[in-house]
């Protein structure tokens, strides 16, 4: 069936078009304008904006985190409006089902879960494929595992080391490799409290530096699309801008990728020794065009931290609200659970919020930064209209600071910013970047032949309504959102590479497995036969 959508503003950042247009969708793919045929469906968009379908880079929405905190938190799942009757796990928040919906009618196509620990990857295979309507992906957690630390305490080469990542990777049916908090929850194991940069995890001898750069290296030699995603030491600690610097410059100039950097933002000024460092975190990245990064936006009110950074949940449970948390110091990394509320009347609180805004405002390329409020950690995805809403209004954010605490703009930059981000800016921070992270070639576009996924919003001046509800959201071509309401539930992709390495690291491995668990190493795997009737894979290529 050809479909027309007619007369939009379409912005599609990948091919440089900001104009009035149609657009044609055939077969799943855009198409090219057909001559002599005339359309069987056509959608009179003028007035309203046309994108490609907008891609999350980093949102925890699978695995046991996720599913620790709707255990711990039945309240939350009672405080909302009632779900749709007869969906999966309607009673929880955020739950497979819902998080499918409540993307999709914001214009969502494809999101990427970016913490699966490789023993329970299988787990967030299933759970990822119980999610409706949108494209999915995920990351694998390395940086904490006994098999990679040995290597390193070994010395042994970067060809194994990086052919065990390319194995785990493939094994676990991912998009790439996240990294946390590198040695920080092997160092926990041993009652270290806290763990920096060149400090040594205890009975390896390697340090977080080391770990972290081989990873890095690591990625690049496999051909993996997406950098090395880190989550950095330090994270929330107030000085912790030193942190984020030394480690933009332990880089040395590759690649990489690093997660929620709003909460290594933090300097020591003023009289509570806590202040915003986005204007010098922006400063280095600006002038470090190797390094992307995510935001992690704090948005004022109630939510839950999940994390596998085991040692900084453990030291956040003192202030968790209400007064409860789970902590689980498993394989690798473990993993935490931690309910708070950021409030606008809090002085630290506010200064989160100032300081992932000047992230956004200062950083100069688009193409380097991504919104995310690191799901739930900072806020719910549901802000995101009204985080898209304050990068386009400097009149909007005078009005949210006139009720900061008087002191909270003393420690920032952000009143003396008076950028305002474009559509255009909008559409390449939310599609043609992430897609080119990622590097996924059909999507975040809108020219012949990419994935029919677009996404139609009515122009109001109320950004964050017009983002909230999209008019029109097309998924492989299927209509699925018509006025902010989901009108068709399909079954969305899982996304994966396959980057090769020398097959002999599957011995090295077998042999491993058997010796510490008794169980062979295919008991770790994700089998495709495992998910029949739940996920649906589709490969991402590598770069070599």
């Amino acid at each position: 069936m050809l479909t027309r959508l007619h007369g939009g503003h379409v912005v599609d950042p990948v091919n440089g078009v900001d104009q009035i247009g149609d657009l044609y969708l055939e077969d799943g793919r855009i198409v090219a304008p057909p001559e002599g045929r005339s359309p069987d469906a056509d959608y009179d968009v003028s007035g309203h904006v046309v994108m490609a379908g907008a891609i999350d880079i980093h949102s925890h929405i699978a695995g046991g985190n996720v599913n620790s905190a709707r255990l711990l938190l039945p309240e939350m799942h009672r405080s909302i409006r009632a779900r749709l009757d007869g969906t999966p796990l309607s009673t929880a928040k955020w739950s497979t089902f819902e998080t499918g919906r409540l993307y999709a009618q914001m214009g969502f196509t494809t999101v990427v879960e970016p913490a699966v620990a490789p023993h329970h990857a299988l787990h967030a295979h299933m759970e990822l494929g119980d999610v409706p309507i949108i494209d999915k992906g995920a990351l694998t957690v390395l940086g904490n595992d006994d098999f990679l630390l040995r290597a390193l305490r070994a010395g042994e080469s970067e060809t194994a080391i990086a052919d065990y990542v390319a194995q785990t990777v493939e094994a676990t049916g991912t998009l790439g490799l996240k990294c946390i908090n590198p040695g920080g929850a092997e160092a926990f194991k041993q009652n270290m409290r806290s763990f920096g940069l060149d400090e040594i995890v205890p009975f390896y001898g390697v340090t977080s530096r080391q770990i972290f750069q081989s990873l890095q290296r690591a990625t690049g030699r496999v051909g993996i699309p997406h950098p090395l995603h880190l989550h950095m030491n330090n994270l929330g600690v107030a000085g912790n801008i030193e942190t984020a610097l030394e480690t933009i410059d332990a880089a040395d100039g590759l690649p990489m990728h690093l997660a929620h950097v709003q909460f290594y933002a933090y300097g020591l000024e003023g009289k509570n020794a806590f202040s915003s460092a986005g204007a010098r975190l922006a400063a280095k990245i600006n002038a470090n065009k190797n390094i992307s990064v995510d935001v992690g936006q704090v948005m004022f009110g109630d939510t839950v931290t999940i994390s596998s950074d085991v040692l900084r949940q453990f030291n956040s449970l003192s202030g968790a609200i209400p007064k409860k948390g789970v902590i689980f110091d498993g394989d690798a990394n473990g993993g935490g659970v931690v309910p708070y509320a950021y409030r606008i009347s809090n002085y630290y609180n506010a200064i989160q919020w100032a300081a992932g805004l000047e992230l956004f405002l200062l950083i100069e390329d688009p193409m380097q930064v991504f919104f995310t409020t690191d799901h739930p950690n900072g806020g719910p995805f549901t802000t995101y209209p009204d985080l898209f809403a304050l990068l386009m209004s400097a009149e909007l954010r005078a009005q949210w600071m006139e009720r900061l605490p008087a002191d909270v703009l003393e420690m920032t930059t952000l009143p003396s910013i008076k950028r305002e981000y474009s559509l255009y800016e909008i559409a390449t921070m939310s599609r043609a970047g992430p897609a080119r992270l990622y590097g996924f070639e059909d999507r975040g576009r809108l020219d012949d032949g990419a994935i029919a996924d677009v996404a139609v919003y009515k122009q109001q001046t109320d950004k964050a309504g017009m983002f909230r509800n999209a008019a029109l959201v097309f998924k492989d071509g299927e209509l699925v959102v018509r006025d902010g309401a989901v009108t068709r539930y399909t079954k969305g992709k899982t996304l994966r590479i396959r980057p090769g390495y020398d097959r002999a690291i599957e011995k090295r491995l077998d042999a491993y497995y058997d010796e510490l668990y008794g169980l062979p190493r295919s008991a770790f795997d994700v089998p495709e036969a495992a998910l029949a009737g739940k996920s649906v894979f589709a490969e991402v290529a590598c770069r070599n």
